[in-house]
């Protein structure tokens, strides 16, 4: 039986690991061109910098997962954050135009072992009337870490300088291993003795490799070649998986278990029609609307901070009420916030942009952890690494996703032009056309969200023997 202090200890840690993943991330991207003008780097080492991080994140988030449930969460939990602060030091301290892609993979390697593992120790200690409550906290810094990263990185970047954000991640991350290090003791790993699928990883890890390099590449010709090569990986991956005694992957999670499936799909949506807000929302804020960067950050919180609030209500509601009808209503809202967006022009208050973000974010507020709570309640608990790291890999390709339509539009309609005000109605064009197609989308993660999850062997027939 798992004492109260130690879940609290657990959520405590979890809760700060799972916004500094997401912060590092998106707060990075801020501070690049700073980093760029000090180390000399061109534009593509620019975007490798940026790339390096998602791609090592997705490539090995499962694979550490069912990792994790055969040799231990905590210790792989434990590795992932103290390799994640040292490299943070090292980009803070030695960074170099020939090092910096290298550090950032590494911070992308150890963020998969942190966030493959992470809900699924908190769900381990967790007891099933608590546990949407507790995903509610998790989700809350999920989504402040990836939305408040970019005002936060500006801050910093600009009174700090570039290296004050991986210093500050640096210090998140080792309090985070000293607390979990000195004050938890004990181990999970139900799926101890079960072998390890080494070749069903190296097919998955290029699988996704080769997925999410073709979408960084869209719009151009270039992308058709990695997305086949990752779409033949797929038929390869499904005939390994098929063949293997312990897979690093069970299909039957996806065949036999509807609540995951759709809960995993719903998500990918989710962040599909999402992400790229931020990214549009403040081109149109500086570019059209003439706010300072600070200014634009400052307006941009109104989502982090609703989510803040709600997530956690909205996950001890999931505790009462049917999950999914919760995550549905989330998707529903979000698709309301998406609208307003659509209706934007030139001469939008400023006060709707707020309140447009304010409904975006209760939205994703609404969703985000009882969706968790549906996918996590649908497996038992030797696969919680896995379930919680396909849903961390359902996050990045996402991201991927919501940046990669957004570049396609931009492609189509602005070109490689300058943002200069001549060009500032095809930007405005393009924005009104991204979040029409992310509406729309969203719209189709209303129907996954809503399908009836069954209730296979694979499913809750553990829940009662929870600690």
């Amino acid at each position: 039986m798992t004492s109260s202090f130690d879940r609290r200890i657990v959520l405590l840690v979890v809760t700060m690991t799972s916004f500094l993943t997401p912060f590092s991330s998106s707060s990075f991207n801020v501070a690049l061109p700073s980093l760029s003008r000090e180390l000399g780097l061109d534009a593509i080492m620019m975007s490798w910098a940026s790339l390096a991080y998602l791609l090592a994140s997705a490539m090995l988030l499962v694979p550490f997962g069912r990792l994790a449930d055969i040799h231990g969460r905590k210790k792989m939990f434990l590795f992932g954050t103290i390799a994640f602060t040292l490299a943070s030091l090292l980009l803070g301290f030695y960074p170099s135009a020939s090092l910096i892609i290298w550090l950032r993979a590494l911070q992308g390697i150890a963020s998969a072992m942190i966030f493959g593992t992470g809900i699924a120790i908190l769900v381990s200690v967790t007891p099933p009337q608590e546990k949407g409550a507790t995903l509610g906290v998790n989700a809350a810094a999920v989504y402040v870490g990836l939305s408040i990263g970019p005002f936060l990185g500006g801050m910093l970047t600009e009174n700090f300088g570039w290296r004050s954000i991986f210093f500050v991640s640096a210090v998140i991350g080792a309090t985070a291993a000293t607390l979990m290090f000195s004050k938890l003791k004990g181990e999970w790993k139900e799926a101890a003795g079960e072998g390890f699928d080494l070749w069903g990883s190296i097919v998955y890890s290029l699988m996704l490799l080769s997925l999410m390099y073709g979408f960084s590449l869209l719009p151009s010709a270039e992308s058709f070649l990695p997305i086949a090569l990752g779409l033949c990986c797929i038929g390869v991956f499904l005939l390994v998986e098929s063949r293997a005694k312990h897979p690093v992957v069970d299909l039957r999670l996806f065949v036999e278990n509807r609540a995951f499936t759709f809960g995993n799909l719903a998500a990918l949506i989710n962040f599909s029609s999402t992400y790229a807000v931020t990214f549009l929302t403040s081109f149109y804020l500086q570019y059209l609307k003439g706010l300072s960067p600070q200014m634009a950050g400052t307006i941009l919180i109104a989502s982090p901070v609703v989510q803040a609030i709600f997530a956690p209500i909205s996950g001890k509601l999931s505790d009462r009420v049917e999950p999914r009808r919760i995550s549905a209503a989330g998707m529903v809202v979000t698709s309301l916030g998406l609208a307003a967006f659509t209706l934007i022009d030139g001469g939008t208050s400023i006060f709707i942009i707020i309140g447009s973000l304010s409904l975006l974010g209760f939205g994703l507020a609404l969703f985000s952890s009882p969706n968790t709570n549906t996918i996590m309640s649908s497996v038992e608990r030797r696969l919680y690494g896995i379930a919680s790291s396909t849903l961390g890999t359902m996050r990045l390709l996402g991201q991927m996703l919501s940046q990669g339509i957004t570049m396609i539009i931009f492609a189509i309609y602005i070109g490689r032009l300058e943002i200069q005000p001549e060009v500032y109605p095809q930007l405005l064009n393009s924005t009104k056309i991204a979040f029409t197609i992310f509406f729309v989308l969203n719209l189709a993660g209303i129907a996954a969200s809503l399908v009836d999850g069954n209730k296979p062997k694979l499913g809750r027939s553990d829940l009662a023997t929870r600690s």
